[in-house]
């Protein structure tokens, strides 16, 4: 009972000073409405029906002074509690309207609770409410809202002007920090249904009621370099405290507060922990988005007053009140203009249509009114103190305000209108800490790791200078051939020269697969790229084991089948290759590789991919291949090892098939090593190929080019073609086996001769010493006196010639002499082997080989 006598005590004071003022010249025609404030509801708000109690009164008394038809009608405000209940305001709506008289207006309503309930039951009780602080994002729907206007713009507008900042600069990842209460949890969700909207990432939503340091602590672990805050002032100064701790300011982030309606920047920011330089230097370069208070033009508005004459009015009487400032004193005042004209333009119609009867105050169509007071609120558009007031969708269309921290001053950088949804920076004016806008992440450069054009064409020139060796040389074998030159090395070198054609290719197709327009032209250069190589190794390594195979197979007098070797080889490729490409063919693979901070920029990252030639199953069709090719290279390596002491020409095939064995193994390893860097990769595998193929064409044919260009190219004479074209290097080395043998059994009679001469010998001057040795002894001095006495005449007699000495003395000459001559190259034993020297069955091989 108390608490309703001061309320009603307070409503009959207003009124008062409202309701009367000066002695009016004529009669005005009352209009009622409903004025819903709390008067006490233990919130805060108590002082805030007395804040705008003055912006009211200039109002009312401004629209006295106003010519017909406008001047004709007086509002008359009748105040109602709401207490910011819900259950209460409705309760005291019905009783006011049961207790008449009949209102066809709801004036203010500033709990946003209150507010949301009155308003959904407006269409049903055909009223129709002007607030001046009704900012809830949800109050947006009119399909609920309908009755509702307000000439304080919707926190909806700050979003969107967030929005557009946002866009402006392209960031896309933000955070927010948001002050706990009903009307910023509400901002807090449009927000986040606006970014989401938007494409714009939201890493996290903090609270900064419970500890601002701990929330903003999470948003920089988290690297959140735009901060979106939605709190009032009274907080700003303990956030930008804990963001002075955390370091979170400068160059590398970018704050963005958006305030609650249309409180400006406070001066003097102090908090605990902090001094008034820390928090502004933590705030220095921040964004604020704002709804600008009064309009800043000089010239006079509907009321005839200027915005700056109305404020130092309002300061006036405010001063007499003793009241606070409220920030929505100028919205009131608009809002009071707008009951007004759209009351009067009501009034004005129902008289012309003769529908209303002044004396009675009786609606006489009530449902046709309410629609015409509802049209006529939607048309309004006046100049008021606030700027150009308008209504779209029951929104207030107005301009944001965005206002930056610079240094110790508040410089407005731009506006967004919320009629043309439309920003405008002035970048002249907007300052940041470093060279440009603050990156909302680190810069993330994408890298695309390919061969470069220089490279390729360094490798593919030197491919190309290969190839064009081998073609040459392909001609020059072909050519020969039909001619019957001395170079003709027959159909082995033929195909040796074509595998080196073909895996010289393969480092041509390699370095396209980044230039490769489309899908299905990768795939394709990856099987090209796979068959050609394969094949030339294949074709290549077949006819050099098959060389090693029949030299070996002379060596260890065994009959061999090194013809179908190649044969064999290449068909099991075939398969290999046929089957790989049938069931799992190649295709272009993209790799995302580990990201890397780029030494110029710490702030970039690079992030490198790479696109290669691959198939679901890789590994198992490598193994595969090296399966059944690294065996044959060890066989091969292990034959041309044993041959490798047979001839001196042979060593040249040796040392080719070793270079065959040990590129090939660091092809595979460095393909497989450097798989993730294609560049690297291309390079590495080409040098080798390349190597590979230059080494074989140096070892195979270029003794033969010497010779030819030694002997200019000699035609062979009818009698050796006739032997030779049918012979190959098998039979060459067969002949040439035989004719050592034929020496060999020459060399044998010659031995058994001599050795048959000797034991003669021996057994005469055995008999000699017995008869007469004294006879013997001098005899054998004169002699050797005789001959050195005379010793340029030449000796006569077999006896001399054929003596035991001069005979041990030719053997120990002759044997070593034949020993290095022909064993090597019929496979005998080594010279080292002493032992040997006297078996006669170790130097020579009686057995004949096989004929072919």
């Amino acid at each position: 009972m108390e608490r309703s006598g001061r309320a009603e005590v307070f409503g009959l004071l207003l009124l008062c000073g409202l309701g009367f003022g000066p002695v009016l010249a004529q009669v005005r025609h009352p209009l009622p409405v409903l004025w819903m404030m709390p008067f006490s509801s233990g919130s805060g708000r108590d002082n805030l029906t007395a804040a705008v109690a003055p912006a009211v009164q200039l109002a009312l008394q401004d629209l006295k002074k106003q010519p017909p038809p406008l001047g004709n009608y007086e509002l008359q405000l009748q105040l109602l509690d709401s207490q910011c209940d819900p259950a209460k305001s409705l309760r005291a709506l019905f009783e006011a309207m049961w207790a008449g008289p009949k209102y066809l207006l709801v004036f203010g309503g500033v709990c946003p609770s209150v507010t949301a309930l009155i308003a959904r039951s407006l269409p049903a009780l055909s009223l129709v409410q002007i607030s001046f602080a009704a900012t809830s994002p949800s109050l947006s729907n009119r399909k609920w809202y309908g009755n509702l206007f307000s000439t304080m713009p919707s926190d909806r507008a700050l979003n969107q002007a967030t929005v557009k900042l946002l866009q402006r600069y392209k960031w896309t990842r933000v955070g927010v920090v948001t002050q706990e209460g009903p009307r910023l949890s509400e901002m807090k969700k449009d927000l986040t249904r606006q970014l989401l909207k938007a494409d714009v990432q939201v890493v996290s939503t903090e609270s900064v009621s419970g500890g601002s340091c701990s929330s903003l602590l999470r948003l920089k672990e988290r690297d959140v370099r735009i901060i979106i805050g939605q709190f009032d002032e009274d907080s700003g100064p303990e956030v930008f405290c804990c963001a002075y701790r955390l370091n979170l300011f400068g160059a590398r982030y970018q704050w963005i507060v958006v305030g609650g309606g249309a409180a400006g920047r406070r001066q003097g920011w102090q908090v605990s922990g902090c001094s008034t330089d820390d928090v502004l230097t933590a705030a220095d370069g921040s964004i604020r988005l704002q709804i600008r208070r009064l309009s800043n033009t000089n010239t006079p508005g509907v009321s005839g007053r200027t915005p700056q004459d109305y404020q130092d009015s309002y300061l006036r009487l405010l001063m007499q009140e003793g009241s606070e400032v409220s920030p929505l004193h100028a919205f009131t005042y608009d809002a009071v203009w707008v009951a007004a004209k759209a009351l009067s333009q009501v009034m004005e119609a129902a008289k012309r249509r003769e529908k209303f009867s002044v004396q009675r105050n009786v609606l006489v169509r009530e449902e046709e009114l309410h629609k015409t007071l509802l049209e006529a609120v939607k048309s309004t558009q006046f100049e008021g103190v606030t700027g150009p007031v308008s209504f779209r969708n029951g929104e207030r269309i107005t301009s944001i305000q965005l206002v930056q921290v610079q240094g110790s001053r508040a410089v407005s950088v731009g506006e967004f209108s919320t009629s043309t949804q439309q920003l405008r920076l002035l970048s002249h004016l907007l300052q940041f800490k470093g060279p440009g806008p603050v990156r909302d992440q680190s810069l993330v450069r994408v890298q695309h790791r390919h061969v470069s054009l220089l490279l390729y064409l360094t490798a593919s020139s030197a491919a190309a200078g290969t190839i064009f060796i081998t073609l040459l040389l392909l001609c020059l074998s072909v050519f020969s051939h039909k001619q019957r030159l001395t170079w003709s090395g027959g159909a082995r070198d033929e195909l040796l020269l074509l595998g080196i054609l073909l895996s010289s290719s393969s480092v041509l197709v390699s370095g396209l697969d980044a230039a490769a327009p489309s899908e299905w032209v990768c795939e394709v250069l990856c099987s090209v790229r796979l068959w050609t190589l394969s094949a030339g190794h294949t074709v290549g390594f077949s006819v050099l084991f098959t060389r090693t195979w029949s030299v070996y197979s002379l060596c260890s007098k065994q009959k061999q089948p090194a013809a179908c070797v190649l044969i064999w080889i290449f068909l099991l490729d075939v398969f290999v290759l046929t089957s790989w490409q049938l069931l799992d063919p190649l295709r272009r693979v993209v790799t995302q590789h580990s990201s890397e901070s780029d030494p110029a920029d710490q702030d970039v990252i690079i992030r490198p991919y790479s696109e290669h030639c691959s198939s679901v199953n890789m590994e198992l069709w490598v193994t595969a291949v090296c399966g059944y090719k690294g065996p044959l290279l060890g066989l091969g390596c292990f034959l041309a090892w044993n041959i490798r002491c047979v001839q001196v020409e042979l060593r040249q095939l040796t040392l080719s098939m070793f270079a065959v064995a040990v590129f090939s193994m660091l092809g595979v390893s460095g393909s497989l090593l450097t798989s993730h860097n294609p560049p690297v990769q291309f390079c590495v595998s080409s040098i080798l190929i390349l190597c590979c193929n230059v080494f074989i064409l140096i070892w195979q044919f270029g003794p033969k080019f010497c010779c030819v260009w030694a002997s200019g190219g000699d035609r062979k004479q009818p009698s050796q073609l006739q032997g030779e074209e049918s012979e190959d290097d098998e039979d060459q080395l067969r002949r040439l086996n035989q004719q050592l043998r034929s020496q060999t059994a020459q060399l044998d009679v010659d031995i058994e001769t001599i050795t048959m001469q000797l034991s003669e010998a021996s057994e005469s001057e055995t008999t000699a010493n017995r008869a007469g040795p004294r006879r013997v002894t001098s005899t054998h001095e004169a002699q050797v006196w005789a001959e050195d006495g005379d010793s340029g005449r030449k000796r006569s007699g077999s006896d001399h010639i054929n003596s035991p000495e001069l005979v041990r003395r030719r053997l120990s000459v002759q044997l070593p002499i034949l020993h290095h001559s022909y064993l090597p190259a019929i496979g005998g034993v080594s010279s080292s082997s002493s032992s040997l020297l006297g078996i006669r069955e170790a130097f020579v091989h009686h057995d004949s080989y096989p004929s072919s």
